[in-house]
């Protein structure tokens, strides 16, 4: 017999098979004796008590053998004389995509920009060391995404999308520890997630479908109203009359190119902002409580959301025992992101810290059409270089500081690889940004005693949270509503946020290509 539970128990009862199967018997009235097995199904963490509790939803076996479940792939059919369908980007929305149209009998042929997954390390190394920028090798371009090394967060809050199990059951049938499946935030990890980008490309491979790297597309191929195919930086033609566009949110060559040909795209809001950085060890003392945060805890992470004035301003892509990363995609320009290694056991965490961006406040930028929102951004992270010096240090604060509008005398060494330069972000980020940020500081610091200190160093700017862009597709086909057989899809065309849910967006992308060839 099998019954499931849910039940709460402290972080020592949680890590301990034995005390788990205690509680558990005591939960579910049932003797120890006849419990076999106890499967944790999901795991969640409980900060908001002086005791930190972990909340489980667990599988009893009462007189039943535990039988672990083998997750495997899809029955993959061999597609390599199917017909052919062009994916332009290999980031979790291209590959997912991929994965979905070898599963319906099609031949994907994936274009990516930049470089395989281990190749990028060495332009991913000449950015942190040597301050150059590889436009189409860097933290955002090349195999797997900008997700591949900037942490690999899973958690999503877009589940009414599709089926996120079924996204997280792939990942692992690939490689990924089981734990995504159960951990309300799942998370893989910079250091693993490259040999799992790698498996789902020999996935594609050995089942007929083709990779090409060092492969940017420069134009599309219209033959009327219908995408017939693309072109590539060597004048490549590759034909085909389905194109799915999963070229993420950092391509802005790719909506230039749109913009420039007529094909329709429209500004949409996103958020803009700095990332702030502490010790791991203050964090974890402000979520959990306590002066040592134990053996049987994570390090721990936060999510704050205020309100200034009619603006929000909130936690993004929160990064616990982890890093700063440089991420601009060109020469000439200063971004930041965050990412963690699998066991989070650095010892600073770091998080972007964002306001809205309503497209009431790009007035300014009007001239520029639906790119305003692009523009806007590369203004701020052009201005950012060359204030912070003209390489790929970037721009800080220490927090306290930044909060009073005050140069900061000195800049602790912090994680971000390539330095910093002591500037007041006052004079590269528009007023009204910085003054919600500076007050969303403030705010912070009431809600999590401890967090507003001169010790958190503040860099900037955080400028790559979401498209600016939206290309707009028919809601039930997800064709362009243009354009006929050119799929817009993932997080650079405005549907998708994060690893799954650019996945998600993928699949449902392909499925639509694949039923529209039927």
């Amino acid at each position: 017999m099998q019954k499931e539970i849910n039940i709460q128990v402290s972080p020592e009862q949680a890590a301990d098979s034995v005390l788990l199967k205690s509680v558990v018997s005591k939960s579910a009235r049932l003797p120890t004796d006849e419990i076999r097995h106890v499967e944790i199904l999901k795991r969640s963490i409980d900060a908001r008590q002086r005791k930190v509790r972990i909340n489980l939803r667990v599988r009893i076996y009462v007189h039943e053998d535990f039988e672990e479940e083998e997750i495997k792939l899809p029955d993959y059919p061999d597609v390599s004389k199917a017909r052919e369908v062009l994916i332009v980007g290999a980031g979790p929305a291209g590959l997912f995509a991929a994965l979905k149209l070898i599963e319906k009998g099609f031949k994907p042929i994936v274009l990516e920009r930049g470089k395989d997954v281990r190749a990028r390390r060495r332009d991913l190394a000449a950015i942190n060391r040597n301050h150059e920028v590889n436009p189409d090798s860097n933290y955002c371009f090349g195999e797997g995404g900008a997700g591949t090394y900037s942490d690999g967060k899973l958690y999503t809050r877009s589940k009414k999308r599709g089926d996120v199990n079924r996204i997280l059951r792939l990942l692992i049938a690939h490689g990924a520890n089981k734990n995504i499946a159960i951990n309300a935030h799942p998370h893989i990890g910079t250091n693993k997630l490259p040999r799992l980008i790698q498996s789902i490309r020999e996935t594609i491979l050995r089942h007929g479908g083709e990779i090409q790297f060092n492969t940017r597309v420069t134009d599309l191929l219209l033959k009327e109203s219908r995408i017939t195919g693309v072109v590539t930086q060597n004048g490549d033609k590759l034909e085909s009359d389905r194109v799915i566009l999963a070229t993420g949110h950092s391509a802005r060559d790719i909506f230039e190119l749109l913009h420039r040909k007529g094909i329709a795209i429209e500004a949409k809001p996103f958020a803009l902002g700095v990332r702030v950085e502490h010790s791991q060890e203050l964090i974890d003392s402000i979520q959990y409580h306590c002066e040592i945060r134990g053996p049987h805890l994570p390090p721990a992470p936060y999510s704050v959301v205020k309100q200034v004035g009619n603006r929000g301003v909130y936690s993004f892509c929160m990064c616990p025992g982890g890093v700063i990363a440089p991420c601009a995609t060109a020469p000439g320009e200063v971004v930041t992101n965050g990412w963690s290694p699998s066991k989070r056991d650095l010892p600073t965490s770091n998080s972007g810290i964002v306001v809205s961006i309503a497209l009431e406040d790009l007035e300014n930028y009007k001239q520029h059409g639906p790119l305003m929102g692009l523009e806007f951004q590369k203004e701020i992270e052009q201005r950012a270089w060359r204030l912070a010096g003209e390489t790929q240090r970037v721009p800080a604060q220490r927090l306290v500081d930044f909060t009073k509008g005050k140069v900061s005398a000195s800049i602790p060494k912090t994680s971000y690889q390539p330095g910093t330069t002591s500037v007041e972000m006052g004079k590269f980020l528009p007023n009204f940004v910085n003054r919600s940020l500076q007050e969303g500081f403030r705010l912070f610091g009431k809600s999590m005693k401890g967090y507003l200190t001169n010790e958190a160093v503040v860099h900037a700017p955080e400028s790559r949270t979401s498209s600016p862009i939206r290309i707009p597709r028919d809601r039930d086909s997800l064709e362009h509503v243009q354009v006929q057989g050119l799929y817009p899809c993932g997080e650079g065309a405005g549907y998708a946020g994060g690893i799954i849910s650019a996945a998600i967006d993928g699949e449902k992308c392909a499925e639509q290509a694949s039923l529209s060839l039927k």
